[in-house]
């Protein structure tokens, strides 16, 4: 039995209401959107971004919490009682994290454009509140997740990182309004690493060994190699914390050289369960995710080279450049391609038969053709902005990128459309469903 079929088994038992699933979806294309938005209006400020609070610390907070962590949350509340058969006790939780999280980004975002910092706090603290409120609901979940252990241990690592970001976050908010930390720099770098490795990155690697080889028809890749890509994964995030705030360049080394061994590790059973999958084409979105795995071990030698000062005056923004949207953008816009119309036909039924709807009937590719390429271009044109220290590409590729965002945005708008009933159509109430 491949993992498709053990994923899907009495699945339709366990989705979350559709108005709550989109909802994050929905928002996250949204910030998505507002995020080339915002990095048109400061591109010169981020390609040359040192740190501390600017305009282009907005662009980089619209990305990372309106659209990596909003479309997460999303997925995880989701995607998890489906994997590990665990129903979620109540939705309402659900619901409140996102009237918690999208309306304390929403201010956190705006804050910082407008550089109002007592307004940055306030929505530092609402969206921590959510993110905790979260953590809560993935813990519980998680627990009963025997079904399905390597998941469930990224989980639990996302979840420590989770909690150390929501934490973090704030705390280095207030400290514009009180200068407490001696070292503020470097606890925001220690921030990025916690919440772009750990947080982001582990739910990344763990949905990874569901998602994949459900989307190939393949079986699961081997638990002895996954643990021992897990292991390692979560030495090297924890390593590289420790190393930056305690300014070690030896343990950032073993960081650096323990991550690129997880990393070699998790694509090898990646590309092995491509290899055995039973369906060898995949598409647009497993290009974009083959795109994703180049660009994840380039972000930890970009990183490695930043921090010992051999990247060039911009070393940090290409560092960035390639985590956030070089893997994370990339990897998780490639994955909701798939996820968007997956779960709209278990949701969807269509009007004829009362059988789930296709695909084709709740989305059109072109859209995510136009974004693909757009991605890419904008991408390609960042890192020679970065790396040329010329803001005029720069400005370009936020023309582009903003471009496909609204693509993608059309994309997802035409998925959720598909979602609601037509006037034409009656209502299919649950019972008859079943």
């Amino acid at each position: 039995m491949t993992l498709a079929a053990s994923f899907l088994g009495g699945a339709s038992g366990r989705l979350l209401p559709a108005s709550i699933t989109f909802r994050f979806f929905g928002a996250a294309a949204a910030f998505h959107v507002a995020a080339w938005l915002v990095l048109l209006l400061t591109a010169e400020q981020l390609i040359r971004y040192r740190g501390g609070l600017s305009p282009a610390v907005s662009a980089l907070h619209l990305l990372v919490l309106g659209v990596l962590v909003t479309t997460a949350v999303g997925s995880a509340a989701q995607l998890l009682p489906v994997a590990t058969r665990r129903a979620l006790a109540a939705h309402w939780p659900v619901r409140l994290v996102f009237w918690m999280l999208i309306p304390g980004i929403t201010l956190m975002c705006i804050s910082m454009f407008f550089v109002k910092t007592r307004l940055v706090a306030a929505g530092a603290v609402l969206t921590a509140a959510g993110l905790l409120t979260f953590a809560l609901i993935l813990a519980d979940n998680l627990r009963r997740a025997g079904s399905l252990p390597v998941v469930a241990a990224f989980g639990w690592a996302a979840l420590a990182a989770l909690v150390a970001t929501a934490l973090l976050g704030p705390a280095l908010s207030l400290d514009y309004l009180t200068h407490v930390l001696d070292q503020h720099q470097v606890y925001a770098r220690a921030h990025a690493i916690v919440a772009g490795y750990g947080f982001m990155g582990m739910l990344a690697l763990g949905f990874s060994h569901v998602l994949v080889p459900m989307f190939a028809l393949s079986p699961a890749p081997g638990r002895r190699a996954a643990f021992a890509g897990f292991v390692a994964a979560v030495g090297a995030v924890v390593l590289a914390a420790i190393g930056v705030i305690g300014d070690l360049p030896g343990i950032v080394t073993v960081a650096s050289v323990l991550g690129l061994g997880a990393v070699a590790l998790h694509l090898t059973l990646m590309v092995r369960s491509l290899k055995a999958g039973m369906r060898r084409r995949l598409g647009l979105s497993f290009i974009l995710v083959r795109a994703a795995w180049i660009a994840l071990p380039a972000s930890i030698l970009a990183g490695f080279a930043a921090y010992y000062g051999h990247a060039g005056p911009n070393g940090p923004a290409l560092f960035g450049l390639l985590l956030l949207v070089g893997w994370l953008l990339t990897f998780l816009l490639g994955i909701l391609q798939r996820i968007l119309p997956f779960l709209a036909t278990m949701h969807a039924s269509s009007a004829r038969s009362g059988t789930p709807a296709r695909v084709s009937e709740l989305a059109s590719d072109s859209p995510l053709k136009l974004h693909a390429v757009c991605h890419a271009a904008a991408f390609g044109l960042l890192v020679f902005a970065i790396v040329r220290d010329e803001p005029g590409p720069a400005v370009l590729a936020a023309w582009i990128g903003l471009t496909g965002s609204l693509a993608f945005a059309f994309f997802a708008a035409n998925v959720i459309r598909g979602l609601l009933p037509s006037p034409h159509t009656p209502a299919i109430s649950h019972q008859d469903a079943r």
